[in-house]
C-alpha cells in the first residue's frame, strides 16, 4: 500500500511542479498549456467580437465566467487529484505485469515523425468520439454530461465546462488508445494537444464557420452547435458527436445539419432543473433525480 500511496503522491506533486513551472514560464514553452490555454482563449475570444455569429449575444454572455472557471478547474486544477490517481493504477498494474507496451497491437515507432503525429491524432479523436457517444447513450453517463450541455449561449469557454466524472471515463480510454499504439506518445505530441484546444474552442465559439469542403472532415461551429440543440431528430439521442474531426459523424451517419442560422435553442429537456452554481453541479449526477 506505501508504495501506491508514493506513486500517488509522486504524480500530485509532479503535477503541482509542472503547473507552477508553466504559470512562472519556467516551462518549454511548447509543454505550457497553462499559457497556451490562456493564450488561444483570447485570441478565438477576440475573433468572437470581431466576428460574431449570433450578433445579438453579449460579449459577457451567459454562464461565460462559470465556463472560465470550469477551464482552469478541469484542466488544471482537478488534474492534481487524478493524475495522481493514475500514477497509483499504472503501479497497481505494473504489479500484475501490466505495461504502456503489454497491449500493444502496433508499432509506429519507425514512422516519420509526422506519421507518428497523424496516428496519433486519429486514434485519440477516435476513441474520444465513442466515448462520447456513450455519454449520450447511456443514462447513467448522461447524468454527467448534462453539465456541458446545460449551456444555454454558445461561446468558447463552453467547450471545458463538463463534468469532472467525464476525466474519469475519457482519461483511460485515451490512455488504453496509446497503449494500443505501442504505448508511445510522439516527441512533438504538443502539437495534437494545442490543436484539439483550438479546434475543441472554435467548435463552441460564436463565429460561423464551415471550413467549405473540409467540414466533411473537420468538426465546426456550425455542425457542433446542432450537438448543442434542444431539440434533436426524432429518435435520436444525439447527432454530431464528433470532437476534433467530423469525419466519424459523417462515416457512421451520426451528423445532422439541417440550416446554418445560428438561432436554434440550446440544451435539454428539463435542463431548468440542472443548479446554476459550480459547487452545486460539481455533485450533480449522483443523486437519484438529478
Amino acid at each position: 500500500m506505501e508504495k501506491y500511496l508514493d506513486a500517488f503522491t509522486s504524480g500530485f506533486l509532479g503535477t503541482v511542479n509542472w503547473t507552477w513551472k508553466s504559470i512562472v514560464f519556467e516551462a518549454p514553452w511548447y509543454t505550457n498549456y497553462f499559457w497556451g490555454l490562456i493564450v488561444i482563449s483570447l485570441v478565438i475570444w477576440s475573433l468572437e467580437i470581431i466576428f460574431p455569429w449570433r450578433k445579438e449575444q453579449s460579449v459577457f454572455r451567459k454562464d461565460f465566467w462559470l465556463d472560465a472557471f470550469y477551464m482552469f478547474f478541469n484542466f488544471f486544477l482537478f488534474a492534481l487529484i487524478i493524475n495522481g490517481v493514475y500514477k497509483a493504477l499504472e503501479a497497481i498494474f505494473n504489479d500484475f505485469g501490466i505495461t504502456a507496451t503489454s497491449l500493444a497491437i502496433l508499432d509506429f515507432s519507425a514512422w516519420p515523425q509526422w506519421a507518428q503525429l497523424l496516428v496519433f491524432f486519429i486514434i485519440l479523436d477516435f476513441v474520444q468520439w465513442f466515448t462520447h457517444i456513450m455519454l449520450h447513450k447511456f443514462p447513467v453517463l448522461w447524468q454527467f454530461h448534462k453539465i456541458h450541455h446545460s449551456v444555454k449561449e454558445m461561446g468558447f469557454a463552453a467547450h471545458l465546462r463538463y463534468h469532472w466524472m467525464e476525466n474519469i471515463l475519457y482519461k483511460p480510454l485515451k490512455t488504453f488508445g496509446v497503449m494500443l499504439l505501442g504505448g508511445f506518445e510522439p516527441e512533438q505530441a504538443y502539437i495534437v494537444h494545442f490543436a484539439a484546444i483550438t479546434i475543441g474552442h472554435l467548435n463552441h465559439a460564436n463565429i460561423k464557420l464551415t471550413y467549405g469542403p473540409l467540414k466533411y472532415v473537420f468538426n465546426n461551429p456550425v455542425m457542433h452547435l446542432y450537438h448543442h440543440a434542444y431539440q434533436l431528430p426524432k429518435g435520436k439521442f444525439g447527432v454530431n458527436f464528433g470532437i476534433s474531426l467530423s469525419l466519424w459523424d459523417y462515416l457512421f451517419s451520426t451528423h445532422y445539419v439541417p440550416e446554418d442560422s445560428g438561432t436554434i435553442p440550446l440544451g435539454y429537456q428539463g435542463d431548468n432543473q440542472m443548479p446554476t452554481s459550480f459547487l452545486r453541479q460539481l455533485f450533480y449526477g449522483f443523486k437519484k433525480g438529478d
